[in-house]
């Protein structure tokens, strides 16, 4: 291979290692110096999606990458804080601010470009200062400086007659529109980044290997395959995650078929009108240009067809929950929201059922450590699938509930997201009774008689107070939260008496020392059962923990503990 072809092919992949160096200094820089305030940026967002539109632009120019606002996006629809709609139309503003980059990049052609190399040194001085400022804006400076070195660097390789023939020869022999467009696509979805591909081919266009024609398809097909990553990015989110990133592509992708279509009919008059902005007779700029065109006039067009693709995927795309699971909720329905009180009052409903099974599985899972019996697994398993089910269900209902209900009502609503969070442990709990039991049956080892007789006693006291916190969470009666106080601390008390009497059994050779961890964990078990059971109580009556009434003394909340 001839040296100066090999010098040529060496200096092309280097430009394109620094050219996507340089994107992603320049980007994690600007990431840095946004911080903290940019998720509370995005959190403000209103429903008004022109200002959804202007804010996804404005971040996507101060973080320079759409991908990482779509992802942003994603996760905030994912988490509940942020409706498909108003992430939407932020991600469609994201589209729009990303273009800036092919601006930047076609700088290159001016000639004054050469002094924007020297952004890359004073960028590296500055991040050797101790300012996490000084550095930030140093590493944005660092990363520009590269990216105008990438592209320097790679239209020296295209120089090369060999290099420039080679490419010349593949971009004619495929000169079609729909494969160049495809090709735009394929790489920009291999790479994950539209703005590097448009880089790339901006360089292209520089160094004389592919003419503006040909490059407006690739930049075009670019513009879709970044949509890839959106897809990525929402594949470990929930259904609604996932319904945004498909709907996104789908808008994209209509976009992008429309402006291929008008500019293969309009071709020639679309390439002179684009020449007719030439910088120093580089057609770099005219390519950036018509990105930003099409992104300009396109996105907002995408706006009033939000609300009915919305509706059509949510249509299409079922969440594939077990029917079983989706039958468990008995009580609320998002028609509800109409009527905030009667909505609230239902939830109450739903939340006494959730503790219903979770007492199921509580009792099962118990039996199964007294007398073992595999016969449940399947049973409990399912119960507890259900209790989960029901938690992230009434916690979401909960969520667009809250902004509705009238200000006497707030404490209610924030002492049930705490109600259902204790339930939810319940479960849990018994869930891992059986879990042990199993651990406890491969291992042949099994409780005495004593041993039983006395988590007997302690289940004896909790199923009492099952009884009594659904009673306070119905009737908000001070009295029978005393009642439930007072079993609480006797279980308490009984927790170290069992303690102690196992320990005696042990010595005396009546239990194995290998029960101890199993007695232990049971016994921690049921107690944190107890303070949950008591938790509920004080959550509905008083969940500051001041207690008023006269007949018992005051006694603080008790703090909640782990599972």
């Amino acid at each position: 291979m001839d040296e100066a072809l090999l010098k040529a092919i060496m200096y092309l992949l280097v430009g394109i290692a620094v050219l996507l160096c340089g994107m992603r200094f320049m980007s994690s820089g600007l990431k840095k110096m946004a911080g903290k305030g940019l998720r509370n940026f995005f959190r403000k967002t209103q429903n008004n999606p022109v200002i959804g539109m202007g804010i996804g632009a404005l971040i996507t120019v101060i973080i320079q990458s759409s991908d990482a606002t779509s992802a942003l996006v994603i996760g905030f629809i994912n988490a509940g804080v942020m409706t498909i709609f108003q992430g939407l139309s932020i991600i469609l503003g994201g589209y729009i601010g990303t273009t800036i980059t092919g601006v930047m990049a076609s700088f290159s052609s001016v000639s004054i470009s050469v002094y924007l190399l020297s952004f890359a040194f004073i960028g590296t001085v500055l991040m050797f200062f101790n300012y996490e400022k000084v550095k930030n804006i140093g590493e944005i400076l660092c990363g520009l400086g590269l990216l105008f070195f990438g592209l320097a660097v790679m239209k020296d390789a295209f120089g090369n007659a060999t290099i420039k023939d080679f490419f010349s020869g593949v971009f004619g022999a495929i000169n079609y529109p729909v494969v160049l467009f495809l090709v735009g696509i394929a790489v920009t979805a291999l790479v994950q980044s539209s703005s590097a591909v448009t880089g790339i081919t901006i360089a292209m266009v520089g160094g004389g290997a592919l003419g503006l024609s040909g490059a407006l398809y690739i930049a075009l097909g670019a513009t879709l395959g970044t949509v890839a990553t959106t897809l990525l990015s929402s594949l470990s989110g929930n259904i609604e995650g996932k319904r945004a990133a498909i709907v996104a592509f789908a808008l994209r992708a209509l976009t992008s078929l429309v402006a291929l279509l008008i500019t293969m009919i309009f071709e020639p008059q679309l390439v002179a009108l684009l020449q007719n902005l030439r910088i120093q007779g580089s057609d770099e700029f005219p390519l950036a240009i018509y990105i930003v065109s099409y992104n300009v006039i396109f996105m907002p067009l995408l706006l009033p067809l939000l609300k009915p693709t919305i509706k059509l995927f949510t249509n299409l795309i079922k969440d594939k929950q077990d029917k079983n699971l989706v039958e468990c909720v008995r009580f609320i329905d998002d028609k509800l929201l109409k009527s905030p009180e009667i909505a609230l009052m239902q939830v109450g409903k739903e939340i006494i059922h959730m503790l219903t099974l979770a007492k199921r599985n509580y009792t099962a899972g118990l039996a199964k450590i007294i007398e073992y019996t595999n016969t449940v697994d399947k049973e409990i398993a399912a119960t507890e699938a259900k209790v989960d089910y029901l938690n992230n269900r009434i916690t979401d209902f909960l969520i667009k509930l809250a902004p509705m209900v009238q200000s006497k009502d707030e404490r209610k609503v924030g002492a049930y997201f705490h109600v259902i969070n204790d339930i939810e442990r319940i479960g849990d709990h018994g869930f891992n009774f059986s879990q042990t039991s199993d651990a406890m049956n491969r291992e042949d080892l099994g409780f005495s008689q004593m041993a039983k007789d006395e988590i007997v006693e302690l289940d004896i006291a909790i199923r009492k107070m099952f009884d009594i916190a659904e009673e306070v969470f119905v009737n908000k009666d001070r009295k029978s939260l005393h009642i439930l106080r007072e079993l609480e601390e006797k279980i308490h008390e009984l927790k170290q008496d069992f303690y102690q009497h196992h320990y005696e059994r042990v010595l005396k050779e009546q239990c194995s020392h290998k029960m101890t961890p199993y007695i232990s964990s049971i016994i921690v078990e049921l107690e944190r059962v107890a303070d949950h059971l008591t938790n509920i109580g004080y959550s509905i009556i008083n969940p500051t923990g001041d207690f008023e009434a006269p007949l018992i003394e005051q006694k603080p909340r008790r703090k909640r503990k782990a599972k």
